[in-house]
């Protein structure tokens, strides 16, 4: 897989907000300057819950041992698999198992949750 610092992501992987502490997505959104932003909001047991702003395409990539789950708040997300894309709408969300090659893209501004492991590295593995 390609070098993570090849890409203009912006990708905080630092706990924003610990337990018993309101998470405002909102306010994320609207200070958010950057194209496409990771930022973890908070940690579940061992996974975590990442909040994506984005708009554009990420690289085609996969996790050998850590599976994802996105969720969509606002916008069009479309996951590119190998035999297919899935296309996912405000309150819909689509789960991609460890080992899968993936790819996803935003046409317009899009708004997502991701719940994954607290160990994935986001622009997967080499």
């Amino acid at each position: 897989m390609s070098d993570a610092n090849s890409f203009p992501y912006a990708t905080h992987l630092n706990v924003l907000y610990s337990a018993l502490q309101l998470v405002d997505v909102p306010k994320l959104v609207d200070e958010c300057k950057d194209q496409w932003y990771n930022q973890t909001l908070s940690q579940v047991n061992d996974s975590v819950v990442r909040l994506g702003i984005m708009q554009g395409e990420y690289h085609w990539h996969k996790h050998d041992n850590d599976d994802e789950f996105f969720f969509v708040l606002d916008g069009e997300f479309l996951i590119d698999l190998e035999d297919r894309t899935v296309s996912l709408k405000p309150w819909q969300g689509f789960a991609v198992p460890r080992g899968v090659l993936h790819r996803t893209r935003a046409p317009e501004k899009t708004v997502i949750l991701m719940v994954e492991t607290a160990a994935i590295t986001p622009t997967g593995d080499a």
